[in-house]
């Protein structure tokens, strides 16, 4: 089992305790986020769990755990994203701060299992094309001695983000904005992919992503995994399977863009119902709801 931690919202950021509580008791409870009444018990056992793969902005309550995850012997690595929006577009710590904890986290566990993530790209009118390109290359030169791989995308407008003032992305301006990551990334000495895009990339230097992939994760395993692609993902994901343990509406990180959080207000209301030490991550199942084991197997 791939364990995916989460694309739901930021466990390392909010959530690093109830994690690690969980992988020493071995289980995590998660409600079916199309039904809520459908419980799952998650195995978290070393030996059925073949690769962590966490999702964050700010991983920085999690280091003070890498010790003891090192430990207990599973195998992980990040996707960090880091971008240079301000608290208009995602509340956050200072950058400069989560750019300090980007290196220093590369520094402990190797520049192989932090992955970057520029993503997504979007446009407004203080987010220009001409900010884009200033800020990507500010951010190649200070994180490429810490990373070897970064993962872009350009925004899909919806609602939620319409009400930020960003706007839809031209065809001209997505090749502008390709061009110029593919160079820069290049001058780095950075693989750049594209993650969950129709457009072929590749003639700028841009390959397709696989986030959760298996060679990444077959190198850390140090075996191979008889695994599928994930298709409950978008058509364009190159995601192999995995099992996600988050809970949607969670994050605290406001990002205004965020398919996965309806609102702030919705978000810190949820928060505040979770406590450490629930196998739950929101709230706690209720006297008379039925919980189901999830059969789960290592893919060795």
């Amino acid at each position: 089992m791939i364990l995916s931690a989460s694309r739901r919202t930021d466990i390392p950021c909010y959530y690093a305790e109830w994690f690690m509580r969980r992988l020493r008791e071995g289980y995590a409870l998660t409600r079916n986020p199309m039904n809520h009444a459908q419980i799952s018990r998650i195995p978290l056992n070393r030996d059925v769990v073949d690769c962590i793969v966490f999702w964050t902005k700010d991983p920085h309550n999690l280091l003070p755990y890498l010790d003891e995850l090192d430990s207990m012997g599973y195998p992980y690595y990040f996707q960090f994203t880091l971008t240079p929006y301000d608290q208009s577009i995602e509340q956050v710590r200072p950058k400069v701060d989560i750019e300090e904890t980007f290196i220093a986290l590369s520094q402990r566990i190797g520049k192989d299992r932090v992955l970057w993530r520029y993503d997504p790209i979007l446009l407004n009118e203080a987010c220009t094309i001409d900010f884009h390109k200033a800020q990507f290359e500010r951010l190649c030169k200070k994180l490429s001695p810490h990373t070897e791989k970064v993962t872009v995308s350009f925004i899909d407008t919806y609602k939620k983000n319409k009400s930020a003032n960003i706007r839809e992305m031209t065809m001209d301006e997505i090749e502008i904005l390709a061009e110029s990551i593919g160079l820069t990334a290049k001058k780095y000495g950075l693989s750049a992919v594209a993650c969950c895009e129709k457009l072929n990339l590749s003639p700028y230097g841009i390959e397709k992503a696989s986030c959760i992939d298996q060679k990444t994760i077959e190198k850390l395993c140090g075996y191979p995994l008889n695994i599928k692609q994930d298709k409950n993902q978008r058509v364009d994901c190159g995601c192999i399977e995995s099992i996600d343990i988050g809970a949607y509406n969670t994050c605290l990180n406001g990002c205004v863009y965020c398919y996965a959080t309806a609102s702030l207000a919705t978000a810190q209301k949820n928060h505040a119902l979770h406590k450490p030490e629930n196998p739950l991550l929101r709230g706690s199942a209720k006297e008379g709801e039925k919980v189901v084991e999830r059969k789960v197997k290592s893919h060795r």
